[in-house]
């Protein structure tokens, strides 16, 4: 445990690629297996469950730490993370830790049968024996929420210079539905052909967001277009007569959508297709708030399959015949799959993403300008001579999404932000106008500068009218740009509405709180698709 905790603490001090790859690597060296592959577990986010309620262990701290809950719970507003206000909170250690990461995190899982007084003294039983750091982590894996500063792609590439194995191989072995509890580190990255699993997917190639206008990708006859539909990211696979299907986060959705359920007799063995689960009917893509209704549902029952039946709407194909077609080109790829769509038609559930047609960038131009009557988030372009690579890579697709919609709306309330933006108030939410009244109608917390931010921590300081807690109402005089990428009907809001992905597009310090935007006018929004 204490290597692991200077490995967090490391990973935090660093902005710096090569430093946080470098750490990782010295950490590998230290360690054992079962600490090995629980840290790639942990970073590839295979976290253990959360045994003990956050409500409990905030009690149980500030009993501990011998202060009235009232005050803990005012610290933690102030710091803004729960792992970090117990860490600071605690009295000095009292024992000594002297056991793995491994042994920790069983600990952690032990606890979930146990009566809550049981929990309680095995918790404090831990925090008496470790240090601050190593209190930080124990309480950033009881509370679920252990996030380390390192994205998996550099967790991959320091685990290449650790064990001599390519990170191509590296990134599939550690794809699909492995656990701790199931497999040795040894086993996963020095083992077998992970294809040996007949249900492992393939690393997803992502493409960035295209910034510049497409002309400066170079002739348009070189890319591949078609429009960017806004579902789910699936992989669907068909060996020995068994379908799996795969969400980009590396979850079996297979049993969510069982409508295509049918392609593990209708595709040929070997068959992996990269594509998109759409809900679709009438001919055409419904929009993803009706796919919503089914995301994280444990039972799909007869009335989903009614109201929002799906289709898989293939861009690629990943393998053909049993053999991994990927370094292919492009032009390679899509011919074989075109075949295939057009010689296992599949009662439409599964369709071919169309290619545009365009001879100019000014034709590829006005396509992506009809893309939300589409159903459409933008268009994708993918040259095509280009393989299929693993992750998010620069070069050969990019992502050219339609315009944000915007609204201007009014500052009510105010909340302090997580991590370094814990002394800062970083999480807003926004009204419109209805008639006389403002009414709530979407949260944000992105998309300002961290100067923006600290200049409006000072305003709300200035013009708190109340306090909920963490949460100020403030004066309503501030109006903000909320850029957003869908509008639609919801139950649970008071505005009636709900916004797809928003955030804070700039501070209109231009605009009067009386000129901010109205109900009506995003009712009117609701009309548009997308």
């Amino acid at each position: 445990m204490k290597d692991f905790a200077q490995l967090f603490t490391r990973l935090d001090q660093t902005n710096k690629t090569n430093a946080k790859v470098d750490a990782l690597v010295d950490y590998f060296a230290q360690v054992d297996d079962a600490d090995r592959l629980w840290t790639i577990a942990l970073m590839a986010h295979r976290r253990p469950r959360r045994t003990v309620n956050t409500t409990l262990l905030r009690a149980w701290a500030a009993e501990y730490s011998g202060m009235p809950l009232w005050l803990f719970e005012e610290s933690y507003h102030v710091v803004g993370d729960l792992a970090e206000t117990i860490a600071l909170m605690l009295p000095p250690q009292q024992g000594e830790n002297g056991e793995s990461l491994t042994y920790w995190v069983s600990y952690i899982r032990d606890l979930q049968h146990l009566e809550d007084s049981e929990k309680q003294q095995r918790i404090t039983q831990a925090w008496s024996r470790l240090n601050h750091a190593e209190r930080f982590v124990f309480n950033k894996l009881i509370t679920g929420n252990l996030r380390v500063g390192l994205s998996q792609k550099l967790m991959i590439r320091a685990l290449a210079a650790f064990s001599g194995v390519e990170e191509n191989s590296l990134t599939h072995r550690l794809m699909g539905n492995w656990a701790p509890d199931d497999t040795t580190f040894q086993d996963l990255v020095f083992g077998d052909n992970p294809l040996d699993d007949i249900s492992k997917p393939y690393p997803f190639y992502l493409a960035y967001q295209l910034e510049a206008t497409p002309d400066t990708l170079g002739e348009a006859s070189e890319w591949q277009a078609e429009y960017k539909w806004d579902g789910i990211r699936g992989q669907l696979i068909v060996r020995q007569d068994t379908l799996f299907l795969w969400s980009r986060g590396e979850e079996l959705v297979t049993d969510k959508f069982p409508e295509l359920a049918p392609l593990a007799k209708l595709l040929p063995n070997g068959t992996v297709i990269d594509g998109e689960i759409l809900s679709f009917a009438n001919d055409q893509p419904l929009p993803f708030s009706v796919l919503q209704t089914r995301i994280g549902r444990k039972n799909i029952t007869k009335k989903h399959l009614e109201t929002s039946p799906v289709v898989l709407m293939a861009y690629d194909l990943l393998e053909w015949q049993g053999q991994d077609i990927r370094q292919q080109s492009l032009e390679v790829r899509r011919r074989l799959l075109q075949n295939l769509v057009a010689q296992y038609p599949a009662n439409g559930i599964l369709r071919l993403s169309a290619a545009l047609q365009f001879a100019t960038w000014e034709a590829l131009a006005d396509l992506r300008a009809q893309a939300r009557e589409r159903f459409s988030e933008g268009v994708m372009l993918k040259r095509v001579n280009s393989p299929y690579r693993s992750g998010r890579k620069r070069g050969d697709w990019w992502k050219w999404k339609v315009d944000a919609l915007t609204v201007d709306a009014v500052l009510l309330y105010a909340q302090r932000g997580h991590g370094r933006r814990a002394n800062l108030y970083t999480d807003f939410t926004f009204a419109v106008w209805n008639g006389t009244e403002l009414v709530p109608f979407t949260k944000a917390y992105s998309g300002l500068t961290d100067a923006e931010f600290r200049a409006i921590t000072q305003w709300v300081n200035r013009n708190t009218i109340e306090r909920f807690g963490p949460v100020r109402s403030v004066k309503p005089e501030l109006v903000f740009e909320i850029a957003f990428e869908g509008i639609q009907y919801s139950n649970r809001h008071k505005s009636g509405i709900a916004l797809r992905f928003p955030r804070m597009n700039r501070w209109r310090k231009d605009k009067p709180a009386h000129e901010a935007n109205t109900l009506a006018d995003l009712q009117a929004l609701l009309a548009a698709p997308g």
